[in-house]
């Protein structure tokens, strides 16, 4: 029981409730609505460079002009020129923290920009095939960067009656960038010099051009303003932002009385040694648990074969001509970005647990009829099972996006999976930011980042081997891995839903420290209280009992 910790527990939900009492909706509150739109390019933008990419790498195996400039790569080639993406990124994850910590959320998106430029320029003007893998490596050292930083700035800045809506939405807009990728791809497959792959190469730089363009009108995370001594910047974020409803003043007063204790708290506790968190108390050890879990799970889950190979899924059930392969992609990445927003702006609304589990479990259900297709297609030598396959490989995206996890690199979705929207998807970032205090969020996120590398390097690498060697059959590895996730999330996923990031800060840590995180925060209350009035708080006090007198 040591790492999965003891039970949660929650302080008096104040701030929540304030938000909760809060009835004037967004978009009639200007600066709110600004700064939501703000995101749009600056943060939600950056998964649109993780969908770009992974729908393109799917797409370009069906690239004749690609095939052939590289030499028709083998199974194994294939693997390597997918997974080097992943092995970029596993290489940025040790750096994340200490960076995001350095340069803060906004200049850490900025500095992850400047590496995915490079990247993508390499990847564009390759000319042989260790130049594109040196491209790929680049592009996926820069990608975690983004993600890691961008998630946390939306959970960061979004109102309290938002941020699960906003955190959300990050992994829905992967969507945005793999349509553009396969409509690019559908576009200029047919091409027969090497522009049917450059251009939409040379087209992965246009996100992170929206990066460059917008985020100086982006605030900075009043989180990590206030962790750098900056509170009168963070105070001046949260009053333009927060504090435009009924109750605004109050409780951008509670909000940033509740942030500085907090980060207070959460720097007392914390290690010298930036990634020593990870292992510091059964709590800790349980958040980390629950990231790494998360990425695992994101990964293998099954999407993974439909991220990078729907070309040998698709052949394996007889169906061979590109163009065919091309639509195919494109309309269920298409549909992938229809059950995703809707799912995105719905699922926050219901307990995190729920989600998991009705995502999982109908992930499983539909992994099991797929592979039965699958088999039958191949028993009996018919072109009909490729019908019920086509089916479920489309109903396999809503359930995954009605899950909260991420994976910024790989399938149709290799970062907002195509059977992940219900679970794995939409509560992904969301779940990921509530479960961490800030002071290791990052190193949270980064840890989630971690083990969805190593799960898509291995996915991408093993998966085109293994369906050329025992296709169908390889399906049912994912049918009884996906049982173990339902009994993990049924029994250590605990539950975050109708909580504010730091009422959620110590909730593993028991009540001895959420009290004395509610003492220091009345502290800063009262001694705002005298600021305001000029008179001492202990005064009032006397002069309210001299009044009930």
């Amino acid at each position: 029981m040591a790492i999965i910790g003891a039970k949660e527990e929650h302080v008096d939900p104040r701030l929540t409730r304030i938000a909760q009492a809060d009835n004037l909706v967004w978009y009639k509150k200007p600066n709110l609505r600004f700064l939501y739109l703000i995101l749009i390019p600056t943060a939600l933008g950056v998964e649109w460079t993780s969908g770009f990419d992974s729908s393109m790498m799917n797409s370009l195996q069906a690239v004749k002009a690609w095939s052939d400039y590289f030499d028709n790569p083998n199974a194994s080639r294939l693997g390597l020129l997918n997974a080097m993406y992943s092995l970029g990124a596993l290489m940025a994850i040790p750096f994340i923290p200490t960076i995001s910590q350095l340069l803060g959320r906004r200049r850490t998106i900025l500095f992850a920009s400047c590496i995915m430029t490079v990247g993508a320029g390499l990847q564009a003007g390759s000319i042989n095939s260790d130049m594109f893998l040196a491209s790929r490596w680049v592009l996926g050292f820069g990608i975690p960067f983004a993600i890691v930083n961008a998630s946390a700035l939306l959970g960061e800045l979004a109102y309290a009656n938002e941020r699960a809506i906003m955190t959300s939405l990050f992994n829905a807009s992967w969507f945005v960038g793999a349509i553009v990728a396969a409509g690019t791809t559908y576009g200029t497959f047919q091409m027969a010099s090497t522009w049917a792959w450059r251009l939409p190469s040379l087209l992965q730089l246009v996100p992170t051009l929206f990066q460059f363009a917008f985020m100086r009108w982006c605030p900075e995370s009043p989180r990590w303003l206030i962790s750098q001594d900056r509170g009168d910047e963070a105070l001046a974020v949260l009053q333009r932002y927060h504090g435009e409803g009924a109750d605004g003043a109050e409780f951008v007063r509670l909000e940033f009385a509740q942030i500085q204790s907090t980060i207070k708290q959460e720097q007392t506790l914390a290690s010298a040694f930036v990634w020593a968190d990870v292992v510091r108390d059964p709590p800790m050890r349980r958040r980390f648990a629950l990231a790494a879990i998360m990425g695992f799970f994101t990964q293998w889950s099954g999407n993974g074969l439909l991220s990078f190979y729907m070309k040998k899924i698709l052949a394996l059930v007889g169906i061979t001509d590109n163009r065919t392969v091309q639509q195919v992609i494109l309309s269920n990445t298409c549909w992938g970005f229809v059950n995703a927003v809707p799912i995105a702006l719905i699922a926050p609304r219901y307990p995190r647990r729920r989600m998991f589990l009705t995502c999982t479990i109908g992930t499983a259900m539909v992994y099991v009829v797929w592979t039965v297709a699958s088999a039958r297609s191949m028993i009996d030598s018919s072109s009909q099972a490729a019908t019920p396959v086509l089916v479920f490989i489309y109903v396999y995206s809503p359930y995954v996006y009605l899950t909260p996890i991420h994976c910024p690199y790989h399938c149709l979705c290799i970062d907002k999976p195509c059977e992940l929207n219900i679970g794995w998807n939409a509560l992904a970032y969301t779940y990921l930011v509530e479960l961490f205090p800030f002071q290791q969020r990052a190193q949270g996120i980064a840890v989630e980042q971690l083990t969805v590398r190593f799960a898509v390097f291995f996915n991408t690498y093993i998966n085109p081997i293994a369906l050329d060697a025992i296709g169908w059959k390889y399906y049912i590895i994912y049918c009884v891995w996906i049982l173990v996730e339902i009994v993990t999330v049924y029994i250590m996923f605990p539950e975050t839903h109708n909580r504010t990031l730091e009422e959620l800060s110590f909730m593993f840590e028991g009540k001895e420290i959420q009290d004395k995180v509610q003492k220091d925060v009345d502290k800063v209350l009262h001694v705002e209280l005298e600021e305001i009035s000029g008179v001492p708080d202990s005064d009032r006090r006397e002069n309210a009992v001299d009044r009930k007198a």
